[in-house]
């Protein structure tokens, strides 16, 4: 069983930055893909960016990926989400999600999130 906790949110002025922590424990963590993930109120939630276990691949939803960046300190169990020059509408709970890649299907684990709000 894998937990996630997220942290790192807060409330920012717009242009602002923010950095999400998602700590991972119960888990073999180079074995986990890490997604975060945001839900703005009266919205879906929806993706944000993904890093690979080795931390060698990463995705991001395309109309954030020159403002955000996902890392991961495998030694630390820890991804990252950096968050530059924030926007009024980047205010959401942010979630870390984890895949398990040894296990088939891939178990999938999620975080109590984390809320980030930025004002204008």
């Amino acid at each position: 069983q894998v937990q996630l906790v997220e942290s790192g949110g807060g409330l920012v002025q717009a242009g602002g930055s923010l950095r999400l922590s998602c700590a991972a424990s119960g888990g073999t963590f180079i074995r986990l893909e890490i997604n975060w993930f945001r839900q703005a109120p009266g919205k879906e939630r929806e993706f944000v960016a993904a890093i690979s276990g080795k931390g060698t691949a990463t995705y991001y939803k395309t109309s954030l990926k020159d403002r955000f960046t996902i890392s991961r300190d495998n030694a630390k169990n820890t991804v990252y989400l950096q968050m530059n020059n924030l926007k009024p509408e980047d205010t959401a709970v942010y979630y870390c999600n984890a895949e398990d890649t040894a296990t088939l299907p891939k178990n999938n684990y999620w975080g109590q999130g984390t809320q980030v709000t930025v004002s204008s």
